[in-house]
């Protein structure tokens, strides 16, 4: 027995676009002009900047009459660029390395056991609450300490940099240790597997989108840091890409069109390292929030 249905072509159907209703479009196209200016815009100013003389600086929003290529060239020679991206970048990958070994060993333990020890739940907190000291605060006495250990070279800046870099990156490994299941360590220990195997050929393979985004994070990190490098590091011949932007500042002057050909350059291996791998911080900062 076949029954008979009948279509209501009359009822209401739901709208194609009904969850776009809520979308104030007005208030975010504004938003979008003003972040595009707010991103692009000191962006334009730079490169324009850059490629211009001193006689054309009286607007710097117009482009230039001529390009200057030259700029980029004498930036080069003036800040001694391949001594001061060599120092910068042995800083930069050192740091990422021995960041990413022992920062995810210490987050590791520390989640797994902070519910069963005090103490581990209790070093969970001590390194979340050194994220609110503003570094201000640390820098005299740290000065003090470096001097008098001999660390103020760059070996004893990386060192810096891997230890402040604790706090951050063990609150974002210990959002996603939590998502990992323990099964597998215990499945890997029942089949005769060591602590540190356990570790190294189980945990440590699935933190691979949280070490990209520790990785880039700790890039941007070190190579734009400023202010470190310039209250800890005497050596002229140590100093970083940053600190070589004070050979452009004159007593009575400022070479603005050669200082910001140098920005472009110091600016354009974060730009890259950001447009190439944007994503996996995202997915990483992502899955180690949403529990």
């Amino acid at each position: 027995m076949q029954a008979n249905v009948k279509v209501n072509n009359n009822a209401p159907r739901p709208k194609k676009h009904a969850k776009n209703k809520h979308i104030n479009w007005t208030l975010t196209s504004v938003l979008m002009v003003i972040a595009i200016f707010a991103i692009l815009g000191p962006i334009y100013i730079t490169i324009v900047i850059a490629l211009k003389d001193p006689s054309q600086m009286t607007n710097i929003l117009s482009l230039p009459k001529k390009l200057h290529w030259e700029n980029f060239a004498n930036a080069w020679s003036m800040t001694n660029f391949p001594r001061m991206f060599f120092n910068t970048l042995f800083i930069t990958v050192v740091n990422i390395i021995f960041t990413i070994f022992t920062n995810s060993m210490a987050a590791y333990v520390i989640t797994r056991y902070r519910l069963k020890n005090k103490f581990f739940n209790m070093m969970y907190y001590y390194f979340i609450s050194a994220m609110f000291i503003p570094f201000n605060v640390i820098m005299l006495p740290l000065v003090k300490e470096v001097s008098a250990f001999h660390m103020d070279n760059i070996i004893g800046i990386t060192f810096l940099y891997i230890v402040f870099g604790l706090p951050q990156n063990i609150f974002l490994y210990s959002g996603f240790v939590k998502g990992i299941p323990t099964a597998l360590e215990e499945a890997a220990i029942m089949d005769g597997a060591k602590p540190y195997q356990v570790f190294f050929k189980v945990i440590f393979p699935l933190m691979k989108p949280m070490h990209a985004t520790v990785a880039i994070l700790s890039f941007m990190w070190t190579w734009n840091d400023f202010l470190m490098p310039l209250v800890l590091l005497s050596d002229p011949h140590q100093q970083t890409l940053q600190l070589a932007q004070y050979v452009f500042q004159g007593q009575f002057a400022t070479q603005y069109n050669l200082a910001f050909a140098s920005y472009v350059l110091v600016l354009l291996p974060v730009l890259l390292m950001y447009v190439f791998f944007q994503k996996y911080i995202i997915a990483g900062v992502t899955s180690g929030s949403v529990k």
